[in-house]
């Protein structure tokens, strides 16, 4: 019998556009023969199904069922593509643990961990995770503009603490710029961090559970048109993602290494990307995503094609992994 799969799109975030792509993308190339995947957008307001026909079904928030032409459907996997809030910050995935449905990102625990930018440095830096100088901001506390500069130099990075696909972020390079920077960043969060400038090249890379065994995927290089690789040159095309990365062999080595290294520290598990400058040779930890974006834009996708692996195949064995 086919497993129904409830493909969790949409989130409360400003990310929410980008989510739905992915799920779509998601729900393009299940596998027919072994799947019966179902739209599920799951919005602030409501959570509904969308049929084919584009028809919405409201969801039952107490079991996470679905009536549909008076059949009651019961999912057997939830695949998570929220970015944001709820489904990358753990309350979806502690939701779906309360009621017994499993899903195929990470745990409640590691997606709250990992969401939040500062808690996921610091947990990391007793393995030797190398990452850029940092000071941490909350909404409320009085901005001594001179002790950051200090701390962190210019140009540096303001950013929102917990938020995703570079909403909330500025490149500061003037002294006068900080204090308008923290107030973008405190639009999308109340938390900010704020990070030296890393000069070097930029890579990402993918780790997943693929067929039981976890393994990096090609790097990718990121050579963004702007500032910084920010929503336009994730999104709007100005950016060149080169996969695979224009570095060594040796490089490519160590970033994979470090990369499952973080994966399998914080008992991860489904789809991840993690985000890396190479600053004087050294891979630095930027960030790890963890429902990466899977639309035709997304860098995971382009990873998974070039070691040869089907989208089919990827999607699948993500939910074989969450199912065993």
């Amino acid at each position: 019998m086919k497993k129904k799969i409830a493909i969790a799109m949409g989130g409360y975030s400003s990310e929410y556009r980008i989510s739905i792509n992915s799920g779509n993308m998601v729900y393009k190339h299940l596998d027919r023969e072994l799947y019966e995947p179902y739209r599920v957008h799951i919005l602030q307001r409501e959570w509904f199904v969308v049929a084919d026909d584009d028809t919405p079904y409201p969801i039952n928030k107490s079991n996470f069922t679905v009536t549909i032409n008076d059949q009651l459907i019961t999912f057997d996997c939830v695949f998570n593509t929220i970015h944001g809030t709820p489904g990358e910050n753990g309350l979806l995935q502690a939701y779906l643990e309360l009621i017994g449905i499993p899903q195929t990102s990470c745990g409640s625990y590691q997606a709250a961990l990992t969401f939040n930018k500062r808690d996921l440095i610091s947990v990391l830096k007793p393995y030797g995770i190398k990452a850029a100088r940092n000071y941490f901001l909350n909404k409320e506390d009085n901005i001594n503009v001179d002790e950051i500069i200090e701390t962190v130099g210019l140009p540096c990075f303001v950013k929102a603490n917990r938020a995703g696909s570079s909403f909330g972020i500025t490149k500061v390079k003037t002294k006068e710029a900080l204090i308008p920077a923290t107030k973008t960043a405190f639009k999308e969060d109340d938390e900010a961090i704020i990070e030296s400038f890393l000069d070097g090249t930029e890579v990402s890379v993918g780790v997943v559970t693929y067929k039981g065994e976890v393994m990096a995927l090609p790097a990718t290089e990121i050579v963004s048109h702007n500032e910084f690789f920010d929503y336009e040159a994730k999104y709007l095309g100005k950016s060149q993602e080169i996969t695979p990365a224009r570095i060594s062999e040796e490089q490519t080595k160590k970033v994979q290494e470090i990369a499952v290294l973080i994966y399998k520290k914080l008992k991860m598990k489904g789809l991840t990307r993690s985000d890396f400058i190479f600053h004087n040779n050294e891979p630095h930890f930027i960030e790890m995503n963890t429902t990466p974006g899977l639309s035709q834009a997304s860098i995971l996708p382009q990873q998974a094609e070039k070691a040869g692996i089907s989208l089919k195949e990827l999607y699948g064995s993500a939910i074989e992994a969450a199912l065993d």
